[in-house]
This record gives C-alpha cells, sequence and structure tokens, in this order.
C-alpha cells in the first residue's frame, strides 16, 4: 500500500516510476489558455493523438488519387475500412470479433439494437434504467416506448439513489429486477453514470436480467476505454459507447457496438436494415431481400465514415500497444492519488469548504473520474479554477467532473489541480 504524499517530488517520482508516462507524448494539449492547460476532462472529450492528422490525411491523398476506386485501391480499401478496428476494439471491450462493430453515433446505435431487442409482448412491457440517466438516454427509451403506444409512467421504471444519498444501491436494482418479474422486458442502464462517475456491476445486474427473462443491454459510454470490460464473459446481450471520450477519437466521432454471439445467427431478429449490414459476398447483387451479416455487424446501414474512423484507428493503436491491463492499473493508482490530494485540500480548508466525493472510494466501483461536490462554494469557484488553466467539467448546481485519463495524463497534473483548486476556494 503506498502511502501517499501531497507534493511536487511524490508526485514526479510517481511519473517517474509510471509504465505509460511516453504515452503522454502521443497527445497534443490545448494551447487556448495563457497558462498551462491541466487537463482533466477525458471524460467528455479525449485529447487528439498526434498520429490522428497523417491517418486522416493518408485517406485525404487516397480520395485524391483514387476517387470511387478508393473503395478497393486505397492504402486501407473503404469497402472493409471498419475491419481494421474490429479485433482492437473488441480487446478494448473485452469482446469476441464476431461481437463487435465499429459504425455511425451511440445513440443511433442505441436505437438500432433496442429495434432488436426491446420487443415489448404481453405483460413484458417494462423497461428499468436508473434515474439520472445521461439525457440522450432518458430521450431514446422514452420515445421507443412511445413508439409502441404504450403509456410512459406505466413502462419506463428508474431506480434511484435512496433519500439523502448520491450513489444508486446495486441491491435496488436487483430487487427492482426481481420485483417487475416477467413484466421486464429490458434492463438498460449506463455502466458508469455520467454524473457520479459510480461504475455498476455489469455481470450481477446482467445475470439478475436474464433470471426473470429480460433482455440486458448497457450505454459504455464512459466505460469503454475507462473499465477492463469483458462483455463477452459478462454475457450482455447488447451494448453501444461512443469513441470520442476516453477513446480520443474526434469530436461526434464513431460509435462502438456489441451484440452477444449467441445472437449472432438469428437472421430473424427484426431490425432496421441497410445495405453495409447485408451479406458482403452479395452486398453489389443489388437484389431485394436483406440477408444480415453475421455478428454485430448485421447491425450496419451505411458505407464507413472513413475519414471518422482514421481518426478512430489512430487512437485504438495506441490502446493496443498500452493495453488496458496497463492502463487500468494506473488509472486506479492515479485516482487514487487524486482522490487523495483533494482529501487534504478539503480538510486543510474546512472552514471554507467541504469537498465531497460523490464517485465511490471502492476503486472497484468506479474508474478514472471523480465527482466533486463543493459544498459551501458554488460555480465561482469552477469559474477560478479553470481561470488558472484547468480544464474540468462544471454540473449543477455544485458538482466538478475531474477524470484523470491514463495515457496522457500524469500524477504531476494531479498535483497541480489540487494546488489549484485550493487557490480557487471563494
Amino acid at each position: 500500500m503506498i502511502q501517499f504524499e501531497n507534493n511536487i517530488e511524490f508526485a514526479r517520482q510517481l511519473d517517474e516510476q509510471d509504465e505509460l508516462k511516453n504515452f503522454r507524448d502521443k497527445f497534443y494539449f490545448p494551447t487556448f489558455h495563457e497558462k498551462i492547460v491541466r487537463y482533466f476532462t477525458g471524460n467528455s472529450l479525449g485529447l487528439q493523438p498526434k498520429s490522428v492528422a497523417s491517418y486522416i490525411q493518408q485517406e485525404l491523398e487516397d480520395w485524391q488519387k483514387y476517387g470511387v476506386e478508393g473503395h478497393f485501391m486505397a492504402k486501407r480499401p473503404w469497402f472493409a475500412y471498419h475491419e481494421n478496428l474490429t479485433e482492437k476494439v473488441a480487446k478494448i471491450v473485452g469482446a469476441k470479433p464476431i461481437e463487435v462493430v465499429v459504425t455511425h453515433s451511440l445513440t443511433t446505435n442505441l436505437h438500432l439494437l433496442m429495434v432488436s431487442f426491446y420487443r415489448p409482448q404481453g405483460k413484458r412491457t417494462k423497461i428499468l434504467c436508473e434515474a439520472k440517466a445521461f439525457p440522450s438516454d432518458q430521450y431514446a427509451l422514452e420515445s421507443q416506448i412511445k413508439f409502441y403506444g404504450l403509456n410512459l409512467a406505466d413502462h419506463l421504471v428508474e431506480v434511484g439513489p435512496r433519500a439523502g444519498e448520491q450513489l444508486i444501491r446495486e441491491e435496488d436494482i436487483l430487487s427492482k429486477i426481481e420485483e417487475l418479474g416477467d413484466e421486464l422486458a429490458l434492463v438498460m442502464i449506463g455502466g458508469v453514470n455520467y454524473y457520479t462517475g459510480q461504475l455498476f456491476d455489469m455481470a450481477t445486474i446482467t445475470k439478475a436480467g436474464h433470471s426473470v427473462g429480460a433482455i440486458v443491454g448497457f450505454d459504455l459510454a464512459h466505460a469503454a476505454g475507462n473499465i477492463n470490460l469483458q462483455l463477452h464473459e459478462w454475457g450482455l446481450d447488447f451494448a453501444a459507447w461512443c469513441s470520442y471520450k476516453y477513446l480520443n477519437s474526434s469530436p461526434g466521432g464513431v460509435s462502438g457496438m456489441f451484440v452477444h454471439e449467441r445472437h449472432a445467427n438469428k437472421p430473424e431478429l427484426p431490425r432496421f436494415a441497410g445495405w453495409w449490414g447485408h451479406d458482403k459476398s452479395s452486398r453489389f447483387m443489388m437484389e431485394p431481400g436483406f440477408k444480415p451479416m453475421q455478428g454485430a455487424e448485421g447491425w450496419q446501414l451505411s458505407n464507413a465514415p472513413v475519414l471518422g474512423m482514421a481518426a478512430h484507428l489512430a487512437s485504438v493503436e495506441i490502446f493496443d500497444e498500452a493495453g488496458m491491463d496497463r492502463i487500468g492499473k494506473k488509472r486506479d493508482l492515479m485516482t487514487a492519488f487524486l482522490e487523495f490530494v483533494i482529501d487534504e485540500i478539503s480538510e486543510r480548508n474546512k472552514d471554507r469548504v467541504s469537498f465531497e466525493l460523490i464517485t465511490p472510494r471502492d476503486k472497484t466501483k468506479r474508474g478514472a473520474q471523480l465527482s466533486i461536490m463543493a459544498k459551501g462554494q458554488g460555480k465561482a469557484l469552477f469559474d477560478a479554477l479553470s481561470s488558472e488553466g484547468v480544464v474540468a467539467d462544471w454540473r449543477e448546481p455544485n458538482v466538478i467532473r475531474v477524470a484523470p485519463a491514463p495515457l496522457y495524463n500524469s500524477f504531476e497534473d494531479c498535483y497541480w489541480f489540487g494546488q489549484l483548486l485550493e487557490k480557487a476556494i471563494q
């Protein structure tokens, strides 16, 4: 057990011992501020890998050189561009290649998956989600229920924190699943809650959902590239995630989809089809009658968005080099160090402010994000922190979200966050 110290020498010592320290040089840090930028919003938008420009430039040159023939003659032929991503992304999320595809955008993918996996029939009509889910998830679930002409109040069931608490007790999720029983059609939860940073036990929730006959899916926007996922082993039916947060793959970048291999050969599953999900051996025959590709690829609609995928490829190759095991090990140590720094600052200034972590302190129940409730301080504190070059995230009424990303953040960054947070106290 490391005994942390809140000083620059100790932070630099941790950086010197860091196996991933050289990966920091693979990313650009923002230069818009007059002061050194301390970037802690990888949970919202990851930094740009320095290799991205050359990957995109390659596709621009191939487009210029080959025109439409780039689909087959480009360095990385566009016809099968998404296949360059499959195995690397599968390793990041703990899946088999047949279970993963990169395509579309996150909420689009969630809708496409729910078309197949939310099929309300008879008394099995309800969806269970977490209260205060990310708004896009909330809207997607609401609209799916309304699409079937069902009453929202009766069919969307939320599990929230108990009175006076910030986190959702997993026992309450499990008991609600059991209570709903054969009325439950779908469990759809954010694997990591965007507001608190709470990581849910996806394996246990999935097992509970399946025990009552429900389908189980997760939005992994805040989990992919952050958490050491084992989607195949945990048995989820489906999942989707974006690529622009911890996966550092451009604003609004492409999204990933997971469909468990037990659903790989089910052409009878209802879906909204498009030609890129059609059996590629006969795709260009242009004949009627949709024949889905096996596995997650069968949920594709349109041609690969090559420029966005090029940015994603540049990033996932960095992940492939670093490995999720090493990323997870540094994540846990760095987040624990930042937690220690925040606690010390809070204790030292308790007459003026109390910084309460609403993120679980158990490292198995969180990823890189820490959500700090600033009691006794308002947004002026956050604005003062921003003026010192800290790029973090403010959520009303008084929560600051910070996420030390293992690939590019340093322990020294965490030390300076504490120093600048203390300076910003009003």
